[in-house]
């Protein structure tokens, strides 16, 4: 165990002597540059912070308007892909078929097939006849 810790350690000398020749060369190879000094701590600047702009308060009136829109917009957009064909589909009576499902839902024919199949693995759904989906 003692051979190989020397070894180890003698190892460890030549590689550092190996790393401080390779700075002399890579200086001498470049042109104009000087072997690699101790790193300096340099002295940090502090950044001047920027200055607060002024703006204008929205009317309040106007600013709960616009609110209620975009919570109306996003509460329509919630929902996967999957609960907004289930939702069409299950509020139907006889059924829906494929041109209701892409209308209401507005997905395109690859997103509608795929949700279709999954609800009908999962069970939720189940084709009445070719191309009319009821709610099981």
């Amino acid at each position: 165990m003692k051979k190989i810790k020397t070894q180890l350690d003698s190892i460890a000398k030549n590689l550092s002597n190996l790393a401080k020749k390779i700075k002399k060369v890579s200086g001498e190879v470049r042109p104009g540059t000087k072997p690699a000094k101790k790193a300096v701590a340099k002295k940090t600047v502090a950044k001047k912070k920027p200055v607060a702009r002024k703006t204008t308060k929205a009317k309040p009136k106007a600013k709960a308007k616009a609110k209620a829109k975009t919570t109306a917009a996003a509460a329509a957009r919630k929902g996967t892909v999957l609960d907004k064909v289930y939702d069409v589909i299950s509020k139907s009576r006889s059924g829906a078929n494929i041109a209701t499902l892409k209308g209401k839902t507005k997905l395109e024919a690859r997103q509608l097939s795929n949700a279709l199949y999954k609800l009908s693995k999962q069970g939720k759904i189940k084709s009445k006849s070719r191309g009319i989906y009821v709610k099981s």
